[in-house]
């Protein structure tokens, strides 16, 4: 396996930069390959790699920075005045060819604006979209949702260069043939939704190269109807927030009626190995790692409030996308697709 580096932001996320590194020891444990370059303050760094046992691991290096980009931080004024951060240094190395990607849970503003300022995007797409794989009802099986909040608003052509590229992720992180390719709506009726909406399903069923399925409802993101859904991102981010949201109160309510007496609890003994297995599989944790792509470079965004689990999670998507040469196959297609317009 080919030696690959991976820049991590280890002072962004809400937990602190201890959940950072515990998950970069977790990840160089796992993969003899992987070299990690942790940015942030170097005393703090070395402190826990010390705690941790690790403060000589041959595959972990320091790059020393005296800035930290908060969470409630404005986008620009962090892009601006935050040139020493540990976002902005984590992107600088990708940039650099120092690191072949970079991971960070940091501010997705800041994180989104210095990467769109630094790594520029491709050759054809105006805007890079956050685009995240969620499960589906198929076992093992997983839906990709592009934009979700990287993008106020889009237009026809921007929903349809994240169809473009949303299809090469699908296609070559989960190896899927031709993927089907949906538009998030209100209904899957073609009179449906606004006029971008109805332009960007025109322009995406007119491409030979799409496998583009027609419109899709909320209701039907985990219905393993289509591959790829594509919306704005401040649908794909509400539409997100209220998945997690209902998840987690299926969650307390399963805990709450197996709690409620001496029968219940006796009940929820028996079938808690059933149960575990079930919320393993749904487990928001095994689906961290949202991506920047239409970037010249791999951008990893992690949960802001992600554990050591759901780190080590965005850094293992970090190294999927750099093995299968994720940004040099949308460019390819790209070149194919988009610079000529849709068909």
């Amino acid at each position: 396996m080919k030696n690959l580096t991976i820049a991590l932001d280890v002072m962004g996320g809400d937990k602190g930069p201890l959940v950072s590194i515990v998950a970069a020891i977790m990840a160089v444990e796992k993969l003899p390959y992987l070299s990690l370059i942790l940015c942030g303050d170097q005393d703090t760094i070395q402190g826990h790699l010390r705690r941790q046992k690790a403060l000589n691991h041959p595959q972990i290096t320091i790059v020393h920075t005296t800035q930290v980009v908060t969470m409630g931080e404005k986008p620009l004024a962090a892009m601006r005045t935050k040139k020493d951060s540990s976002l902005r240094r984590a992107i600088d190395l990708v940039n650099e060819g120092k690191a072949d990607a970079c991971v960070s849970a940091g501010n997705t503003g800041a994180l989104f604006a210095t990467a769109h300022l630094i790594l520029k995007t491709l050759p054809g797409v105006e805007r890079p979209a956050l685009i995240s794989a969620l499960p589906t009802q198929q076992p093992n099986q997983h839906v990709f949702m592009l934009d979700l909040g990287a993008n106020v608003f889009c237009d026809a052509n921007v929903l349809y260069q994240f169809g473009v590229m949303g299809a090469v992720m699908a296609e070559q992180v989960d190896g899927i043939n031709k993927p089907r390719v949906a538009l998030l709506n209100m209904g899957e009726e073609d009179i449906k939704g606004s006029d971008h909406i109805k332009l960007a399903a025109a322009q995406l069923a007119e491409s030979p190269d799409i496998n583009y399925v027609g419109f899709i409802e909320g209701n039907d993101i985990f219905n393993n109807k289509a591959d790829v859904i594509v919306c704005d991102g401040f649908v794909g981010n509400v539409a997100l927030k209220t998945c997690e949201g209902v998840a987690n109160l299926v969650f307390e309510k399963v805990k709450e009626v197996f709690d409620k007496n001496v029968v219940t609890k006796i009940l929820g003994q028996f079938l808690a190995p059933t149960l575990k297995k079930l919320f393993k599989t749904l487990n928001p944790d095994q689906y961290n790692g949202a991506s920047l792509i239409g970037l010249r470079g791999i951008v990893v965004k992690s949960h802001g409030n992600a554990n050591s689990k759901a780190l080590f999670t965005a850094i293992l998507e970090a190294v999927k996308e750099v093995e299968r040469q994720v940004p040099q196959k949308i460019k390819n297609t790209l070149e194919q697709e988009l610079l000529q317009g849709p068909k």
